[in-house]
């Protein structure tokens, strides 16, 4: 097959981003897809209170959709997101990615990755757009961070982790957001990582795979856990602030952390240190 990725019957060149008003934002991002958003998007260069702009925490975000998307990808394809035709320099350090393999999933589980996989690779492409010159590279990934991962059992463990992070992430960065219209799009995009988590979580309850937890803020799902899914008492999803959620992917909490884990160079940003 064609190493260039077809993604909904379409080659894999996105629109190019165009001006979009806030009320306009909703319908066309919709029907057009990936790359859509612009510099309008960002065009309110906000400081928050934390001093962080709106860049500063998509950028935050790429870097954590760059780990998910090589992770998916490199496990239904064998392929990294650049051999799909995806850029992945920008501003910061630009490298390799190592580890990950090809893996052999049941029939229905394989068609979940798929998509999801899919999905994470427009994801960098959205936010790649969004940014457009303040986009960040792709720094240094090690898929192995944590053992070399070899049977779909393996893969869904690891998977769970980084789709229950993801979502909380978006949630605890949420409120450092000041233009609506990229609070909706990285809304609609933990949106979609949620869809991900649910369907992960739901296939290792099934399979019976035991995970880790990631912190005292995991619910793990059953068998580890009894929790389907990773919500309050009150029914609301688990949030974890930048700090915590790098704290995970370094595998380090010591304060002051920079590098290790999946990022071992540290990601690229303003947001980089536990």
């Amino acid at each position: 097959m064609d190493t260039t990725e077809r993604d909904n019957g379409q080659a894999a060149t996105a629109e190019k981003p165009r001006e979009l008003s806030r009320r306009a934002f909703a319908r066309t991002s919709a029907a057009a897809g990936v790359g859509v958003i612009g510099a309008s998007l960002l065009g309110a260069r906000v400081v928050s209170a934390q001093g962080l702009t709106d860049a500063d925490i998509l950028n935050f975000a790429l870097n954590l959709e760059y780990l998910e998307a090589e992770f998916y990808t490199k496990a239904t394809s064998g392929k990294t997101i650049e051999e799909f035709g995806i850029d992945v320099g920008g501003v910061g350090d630009r490298a390799a990615t190592t580890g990950g393999r090809q893996i052999s999933f049941g029939s229905s589980t394989t068609a979940i990755m798929e998509e999801i996989a899919k999905d994470e690779r427009n994801h960098v492409r959205f936010l790649r757009e969004a940014l457009g010159s303040a986009a960040v590279a792709k720094p240094a990934i090690n898929l192995d961070a944590l053992g070399a991962f070899a049977t779909d059992r393996q893969f869904l463990a690891l998977a769970r982790a980084f789709e229950d992070v993801g979502v909380s992430a978006y949630g605890g960065a949420a409120k450092l957001i000041q233009n609506p219209d990229t609070l909706e799009a990285a809304a609609r995009i933990a949106l979609t990582e949620a869809y991900h988590a649910g369907n992960v979580r739901l296939i290792i309850a099934l399979k019976g795979i035991a995970t880790q937890m990631l912190d005292s803020n995991d619910y793990p799902p059953p068998p580890t856990g009894e929790k389907y899914f990773p919500t309050s008492k009150i029914g609301l999803a688990k949030i974890r602030t930048p700090n915590m959620v790098l704290a995970i992917v370094y595998a380090n909490a010591s304060a002051g952390t920079s590098r290790g884990g999946f990022f071992p160079k540290g990601v690229n940003g303003t947001i980089r240190t536990v």
